[in-house]
């Protein structure tokens, strides 16, 4: 499925749904950064996804980066809480989403690198490097926070 991102863009759909979700800012020993490519619309991005009934919200990470990436993932802390109102994703099934993304620190605990049905690749980046990928604006801030060892907890409009 097909996902279009709209930034404070006048053109954007009305959002019709909102779903909390994650994004894993995993960090290994070497100071690289797990970044996948998405499947549904080819930018890279941070390991994530949408939480489920009956898990807690780091459960939530933790299956995520397993499912996406291969890696298993134990959470450090809180990078930051994201619901600009104004970032909308439309999907191909005409769902268009209200930003409410909370994202976390994690190091990795084990597993291989592998893809998904989600990414088409999965690698280990390092930081210097993240410029040359194609990210979208609201991720790289995310990995903008999340690299800053000073911010913790911080709430993000």
């Amino acid at each position: 499925m097909g996902r279009t991102d709209y930034l404070h863009d006048p053109a954007a759909p009305p959002a019709n749904s909102v779903v909390p979700s994650v994004v894993a800012f995993v960090q290994n020993d070497a100071g690289q950064v797990l970044m996948i490519q998405r499947s549904d619309n080819g930018r890279w991005a941070l390991p994530g996804g949408g939480h489920d009934v009956g898990e807690s919200i780091s459960d939530t990470v933790v299956r995520e980066v397993w499912e996406e990436t291969g890696i298993k993932a134990e959470v450090v802390d809180l990078s930051g809480v994201y619901t600009d109102p104004g970032h909308v994703m439309l999907y191909d099934d005409g769902e268009a989403r209200q930003q409410f993304s909370i994202c976390f620190r994690a190091r990795p605990a084990g597993g291989d690198l592998r893809t998904s049905d989600e990414t088409t690749q999965v690698r280990w980046v390092a930081p210097a490097d993240l410029a040359d990928l194609d990210i979208h604006s609201t991720m790289r801030l995310r990995i903008e926070h999340a690299l800053d060892q000073n911010r913790v907890s911080p709430y993000i409009g």
